[in-house]
């Protein structure tokens, strides 16, 4: 946890002793568990969340209560009982990213915060498809310590990325990226690396160098968290785990129908 005491697992923490009463929270303090970790200034539209709590509601009762304590800025899509066997991270066998860029000379005010932004003069843009080529080196499983931040946890650095798109829709990019886990800042210095390919300061071949020489020196700098979303986490549909509301989101139609029409792959247990 953050040491701010303002995060959303704090507030969403707050909202549930809020909401089951006083007593009941006393005695079983209530904690979270995320399907995912998210770093200051980063965006969730898709985190999945479990907790064990003693006191029964139905289904939209945990919807409605919840939200009525929980700031405006955070919500609960929806609420689902599961069984014991279930946890928000470690069920999940796969978790889908979109990174918003805005580019242009000037940045836009209107998403402040909510999408990254990348500085080009109005007759320049970036080489998509140089991107695209240099992205598929990352697909399959690889050793991602080139993108590692020195504060990340994970047990090993062995993650398995499925897919790479990215959307040109000029004065924007999104870049949707898709794999079993991820190492803490590992989507953001792939969006650093991608756009020094885009901006011609690398060639495309330079992405595979990066990765294959496992340093985090070579990688460009992370890139800002203001463009990043947790979109979507995949998990066994025994769980019966809804799809998140995308449509509640800013993102344009083209990216939610590219993460609604993802095919799961076969789920195994991983370590993240």
């Amino acid at each position: 946890m953050q040491p701010s005491q303002n995060t959303v697992q704090d507030n969403l923490e707050k909202a549930i002793h809020a909401f089951v009463g006083d007593t009941q929270s006393m005695a079983n303090p209530i904690r979270v568990t995320a399907a995912g970790r998210t770093d200051t200034g980063v965006h969730a539209l898709g985190q999945v969340v479990h907790f064990e709590c003693t006191v029964e509601r139905d289904d939209w009762s945990w919807v409605r209560g919840l939200n009525s304590f929980l700031p405006s800025d955070i919500v609960v899509n929806w609420a689902h009982l599961v069984d014991g066997s279930f946890d928000a991270r470690f069920s999940a066998f796969e978790r889908s990213y979109v990174y918003a860029l805005h580019i242009g000379p000037c940045r836009a005010p209107t998403v402040a915060s909510r999408a990254g932004y990348l500085m080009l003069a109005a007759d320049k843009w970036l080489d998509v498809d140089a991107m695209q080529a240099a992205s598929r080196c990352l697909l399959g499983e690889h050793d991602f310590s080139s993108f590692r931040s020195s504060e990340c946890q994970s047990k090993t650095p062995i993650k398995t990325v499925y897919d790479i798109q990215i959307l040109d829709q000029k004065p924007w990019v999104y870049i949707v990226v898709r794999a079993n886990a991820f190492l803490h800042h590992m989507v953001r210095n792939i969006v650093g690396s991608l756009l020094a390919v885009g901006q011609e300061k690398r060639p495309v071949r330079w992405m595979a160098e990066v990765l294959e020489a496992k340093s985090r020196q070579l990688a460009a700098p992370t890139f800002s968290p203001d463009g990043l979303y947790l979109a979507k986490v995949g998990y066994p549909p025994e769980y019966l785990i809804p799809d998140p509301w995308l449509q509640h989101s800013w993102l344009p139609s083209e990216v939610i129908t590219l993460l609604q029409e993802v095919v799961p792959v076969a789920p195994k247990r991983i370590m993240i």
